[in-house]
């Protein structure tokens, strides 16, 4: 039974930071394909990074340069590095194990992801 458990979220003032992690188990963490998505009411669900069991890493637009995505594999866990947050970053965060279906980065659809863990930038 493949299971994701996100922690880290919370509140933070702009320009502050958080770092999530995602523990991942029943599956061989190592091979797989792994992401970051937000979902804040109103909006599309968006992919914010990607790591590829290859160690190749993606970013949306939206984050590239404030955020970093890592993973340990010997732990079973992935990472996102939040700095430099603003208010439009505020969404529920969700790690995944992605499949791939096409050949940009951004092609992928989640086969598990987590419970979520809530981030609020506010002042």
């Amino acid at each position: 039974q493949v299971q994701l458990v996100e922690s880290g979220g919370g509140l933070v003032q702009p320009g502050g930071s958080l770092r999530l992690s995602c523990v991942v188990s029943g599956t061989i963490f190592s091979i797989n394909d792994m992401g970051w998505y937000r979902q804040a009411p109103g909006k599309q669900r968006e992919l914010v990074a990607r790591i590829r069991s290859d160690g190749i890493i993606n970013y949306a637009d939206s984050v590239k340069g404030r955020f970093t995505s890592s993973r340990d594999n010997a732990n079973n866990t992935m990472y996102l590095q939040m700095n430099s947050l603003k208010p439009e970053d505020t969404a529920v965060y969700y790690c995944a194990v992605l499949r791939r279906y096409g050949s940009s980065w951004s092609a992928v659809v989640p086969d598990y992801w987590g419970q979520g863990t809530q981030v609020t930038v506010s002042s």
